[in-house]
């Protein structure tokens, strides 16, 4: 992959925190998400995790602003979220969502493109060559850009998807699983650009299900069970073997690995 200058966030004053306070999401009569409290700040990525339906999901997306909450309030950085209008939330934060629709009648290059959609008639326009290009570079799509999203495999299209969110270049970012489907180079290669994000001063909320992953990546986790936060704070504080074993109700082992001092986290077998 050829390298290319750091894109930087339109506007370092743009930058906003994310604050979720007594956040509760109702799907139907069912209360999937309860009390949550919350913050994602400018220059961190935090880690969202947790067993299979204990709200993850939900909570991601209410926070991005896609699904409305029973309870609460969600800001970013001093504007309530419900005040924020839509292109306005689009020029605050992207989203990349589990699921993709392959039956889009779109090229990779039309699709990464559609990130730029926000900044249109904006001084930042003048960007979004530079910024499309890059984000197609970065997630190794320089080959596929003329190809359309139902031709590609599950790992190419999430690849597809991270791209547009990178070309929204927006001070926050909210990843739902988006290393599932990818490949050990391509789930390194991504959280690398995550991570360099989170150094230019983006605000990372993601949600992983691989806890070396998120050892390894984030700043903080967030330990979800049946739509609360059990813990949050620094990773080596919440992804313990006892906590962990606890609350995925098997037993877990947490260790260093021998040579790069990294945490592994597993189940044991």
């Amino acid at each position: 992959m050829s390298k290319r200058e750091v894109v930087a966030l339109p506007d370092p004053a743009a930058r906003r925190n994310v604050l979720a306070q007594d956040v509760s999401v109702r799907i139907g009569k069912a209360e999937i998400v309860t009390g949550v409290d919350m913050t994602v700040e400018p220059g961190e990525i935090v880690a969202l995790v947790g067993p299979n339906g204990c709200g993850k999901s939900t909570l991601l997306s209410a926070l991005s602003g896609l699904r409305p909450i029973a309870n609460g309030r969600i800001h970013y950085g001093d504007s309530a979220i419900s005040d924020i209008g839509h292109l306005e939330l689009s020029r605050m934060r992207a989203l990349v969502a589990q699921s993709q629709r392959a039956d889009a009648p779109f090229t990779v290059q039309q699709i990464v493109e559609m990130g730029r959609h926000p900044w249109l008639r904006t001084d930042h326009a003048a960007e979004s060559e530079s910024v499309v290009a890059k984000a197609i570079d970065d997630c190794d799509l320089h080959d596929l850009t003329g190809r359309a999203l139902g031709q590609l495999s599950i790992g190419q299209q999430a690849r597809v998807a991270i791209a547009r969110a990178l070309a929204q270049n927006t001070p926050i970012l909210f990843l739902d699983e988006p290393t599932a489907a990818l490949d050990i180079h391509h789930q390194e290669h991504v959280l690398g650009i995550l991570r360099r994000r989170r150094d230019e001063g983006a605000a990372i909320l993601i949600v992983v299900h691989d806890l070396s992953l998120a050892a390894g990546y984030a700043d903080r986790a967030a330990l979800m069970s049946a739509g609360r936060i059990v813990k949050i704070g620094a990773t080596d504080e919440v992804l313990t073997e006892d906590l962990l074993t606890d609350v995925y109700r098997h037993p877990v082992v947490s260790m260093q690995h021998p040579e790069t001092g990294q945490r592994i986290i597993m189940p044991r077998r």
